[in-house]
This record gives C-alpha cells, sequence and structure tokens, in this order.
C-alpha cells in the first residue's frame, strides 16, 4: 500500500500513541525491526524529552538501533540523536534569558489586551523553553487526550466571535505578531484550537534541521514520509501544528494525517484516519 521509506517523521500524542499514559510498547516495538534496518524515525513534538515514553524511549533500543533514531522536540528548541545509546542534544533553539524573559512579556501582553479589549479570558503556561503557551478555552479541560479534539474548533470559532473577534483565529495571530513587534521581536504564532503558542521557532525548525542531518547520508525528501493527526485547518489558510511539518525543504515527500477530523488540509496532506493503529500498522508494513 505504502511504498519503502529511508525516513520516517511522526508526532507521538495522537499518532504514535493515544496519551502519554498509554503504553508505548507495541509502538516501539514497530520502531524497532526499522531502526535495525538503517530507517531513520523521528519524533516529532512540541513536548519535551521526559514526556515521550517517560523521558526512557532510548532504554527500548540498542545501542545501534538508537544510531537511527532522533527527536525534535519542544517547537523547535531541542534536536537530539543518540550517542552511544543516550540522548544528546545536537542543534538547538533556545533563546537567551532576556529574549525567553520578551516572550513572556508580549505573551502577558497578549493575555492582557484579550481581556481589556475583548473580555476574553485566558491563562498561560510560561514553562516552555522557548514559546509560552495560552489556553483560550481555561474552562474546557482535555484531560489525558493532549491532542486536538473533534469539538474544540467549532467551539474555539464560536468563542472567539461572541467575544467580537471577528477574523477568529487569524486575529488572535495577528495580535500576537503586532504586539511581538512593538516588543522588538518577531515571533512565530501558532493555534491547535485550545492553546496559542508563542514563541521565536517551530515544528519546521525540528524539521529542517534534522533533515539536513539525515540528508548527509544521501536521503531526499522524496524518500521520507511525514505522520500527524494536526494537519486539518482551524481557519482558512491557518492549518494545526503538524502542518509545519511540511516545508520549503520537505515539500516532495509524503504527507499522511490519521485524524479525520473535518475540514480543509494543505494541498499535499493524505488523509489515512484510523488513529494510532493506521501509524503503527504502517511501521509493520515497512518491515516486511
Amino acid at each position: 500500500m505504502y511504498k519503502k521509506y529511508k525516513a520516517i517523521f511522526f508526532d507521538w500524542d495522537g499518532t504514535a500513541v493515544m496519551s502519554r499514559q498509554a503504553p508505548v510498547e507495541e509502538t516501539v516495538q514497530a520502531m524497532k525491526p526499522l531502526l535495525q534496518k538503517g530507517i531513520k524515525l523521528i519524533i516529532v513534538s512540541g513536548t519535551t524529552y521526559d514526556k515521550i515514553a517517560g523521558g526512557e524511549i532510548h532504554k527500548y533500543f540498542t545501542k545501534e538501533e538508537n544510531e537511527n533514531l532522533y527527536l525534535g522536540l519542544g517547537r523547535g528548541a531541542f534536536n537530539y540523536q543518540m550517542v552511544d545509546g543516550k540522548p544528546e542534544v545536537f542543534a538547538d533553539c533556545i533563546p537567551k534569558d532576556e529574549d525567553l524573559l520578551k516572550i513572556h512579556d508580549i505573551c502577558y501582553q497578549v493575555h492582557r489586551y484579550l481581556l481589556k479589549e475583548y473580555g476574553l479570558k485566558t491563562d498561560i503556561v510560561f514553562s516552555r523553553p522557548n514559546y509560552c503557551k495560552i489556553d483560550l478555552m481555561v474552562e474546557d479541560l482535555r484531560g489525558d487526550q493532549l491532542f486536538m479534539q473533534a469539538d474544540e474548533m467549532s467551539k474555539l470559532k464560536t468563542l472567539l466571535s461572541d467575544h467580537g473577534l471577528k477574523n477568529g483565529l487569524r486575529d488572535l495571530i495577528d495580535i500576537s505578531e503586532r504586539i511581538g513587534k512593538e516588543n522588538g521581536m518577531e515571533v512565530s504564532a501558532t493555534c491547535d484550537a485550545k492553546y496559542l503558542e508563542v514563541g521565536i521557532s517551530c515544528k519546521s525548525d525540528n524539521v529542517d534541521t534534522i533533515f539536513e542531518e539525515i540528508s548527509k547520508e544521501g536521503i531526499l525528501p522524496e524518500d521520507c514520509s511525514f505522520w500527524g493527526d494536526e494537519y486539518v485547518g482551524i481557519e482558512e489558510g491557518l492549518y494545526g501544528s503538524d502542518s509545519f511539518m511540511l516545508t520549503e525543504k520537505t515539500k516532495n515527500g509524503d504527507f499522511f494525517d490519521v485524524s479525520l477530523l473535518e475540514g480543509t488540509r494543505p494541498e499535499k496532506i493524505q488523509v489515512v484516519g484510523g488513529s494510532v493503529d493506521t501509524f503503527i500498522n504502517f511501521l509493520k508494513e515497512q518491515n516486511q
């Protein structure tokens, strides 16, 4: 069904596992034979290393298998390869302390602006290394389901409209970028419906950095596939976080969405549905 790939980039939550509390054994067992064959497996996620299999993903594989495992985490912040079977950052995008504090100031100003001008209450997560998460739907708790839920897009659109943000998410992006410029910083603002994330990098930076690294071994974009569950558009021309794996450098690869959420997606995306099961079965097929 699928062609054989030399490199597979994939999101973690909602694509490789259902939640961070879910067992990972079936996923890592499907990964293991591919790593043995020398196929590059690249986990691309907005989270940090300790949230991937409890920070122990490398312990499931041998030293030789780990040589083909990479992780791009934290919205561009950290890019890992395995050295002697242990994770090591080979490239990062971490702002200096004063720049991180400026990102915090920008997000707090966005928070104040939304409350003052539109009466929209938000919370902010400040603990990320290179961005902040602004919770737009503070009364909607995801629990263990950390990826976009089916009804969140419609809820967000209604919420923003009710508060006078007539252009929806586009208004939020514009407000964030404008306040960033007023503070002397070019920021990247993305959204997965519940969270508006504002920082200096995104998944595109992870993907481009790791692709450049593996391309040294002769791997081309056409040799790569990219898997996620958040490609769907939230507003016209504004797509989910996994769409940022589609870059100028990777655009000739194959892109697959395991979600069946209704909505538009970038033209390149193939919707396969089936959630985690589809992705795990794909990995197994690649070993046949």
